[in-house]
């Protein structure tokens, strides 16, 4: 609870005030760098989280970045770990604000994908590419871009943290992420050792 008071006394700070902001770029607003700031503490700098249990948002489709945002501020997004932070910060943030933060880390450079596991990668990979037809799931990339990079509101998976994944996609399963249908059907045809192996492979690449 401290630490999110803290997060939320600077990201207070960072906002104010708002008037010119909606005149500059992203990468020219000093209060969007101010606010980029406070997200780092979680989400690492330039988007590119060191830490598994805060998301890589550097290279995410700038669409799917402002939809999660609205989805916290509405309180739709309902996980218990960023409920506790990111209901309350993006409280904070108004329209134009998320729709820069979008923009921000779309245009950052992701950092690079880290190995894992061959065999896990390699079982993963071909979910990734094929589905499993047998079983009505469709391939990931089809949604999410051939090298996983991500398309509109469909995030960058890329390279993205392996027990993240791996935890939104058991959340899929769940009523914590309600306006995920989509992974509803496609993760509830999928065992745990698969759902591993799809993180494990897309963290990779």
């Amino acid at each position: 609870m401290k630490s999110y008071r803290r997060l939320a006394a600077l990201l207070v700070m960072a906002m104010a005030p708002l008037a010119t902001l909606a005149e500059e770029s992203p990468a020219e607003s000093d209060q969007i760098r101010r606010v980029v700031h406070v997200c780092s503490a979680c989400h690492g700098e330039a988007g590119n989280s060191g830490n598994p249990a805060f998301p890589r948002l550097a290279g995410q489709p700038a669409d799917y970045v402002i939809a999660q945002l609205d989805a916290f501020r509405d309180q739709k997004r309902s996980e218990k770990d960023p409920r506790a932070y990111m209901w309350g910060v993006s409280a904070l943030l108004d329209d134009t604000t998320i729709q820069q933060l979008g923009s921000y880390y779309a245009q950052q450079t992701p950092a690079a994908g880290r190995a894992g596991d061959p065999a896990l990668i390699a079982k993963g990979r071909t979910i990734f590419q094929d589905g499993v037809p047998a079983r009505g799931v469709r391939a990931c990339r089809s949604c999410h871009g051939d090298n996983g990079e991500g398309v509109t509101v469909f995030p960058r998976l890329a390279g993205q943290h392996a027990s993240y994944v791996y935890s939104q996609l058991k959340t899929f399963g769940t009523r914590l992420r309600p306006h995920g249908p989509v992974m509803a059907a496609e993760v509830r045809n999928l065992s745990n050792d698969e759902l591993r192996a799809v993180a494990e492979y897309v963290q990779s690449r």
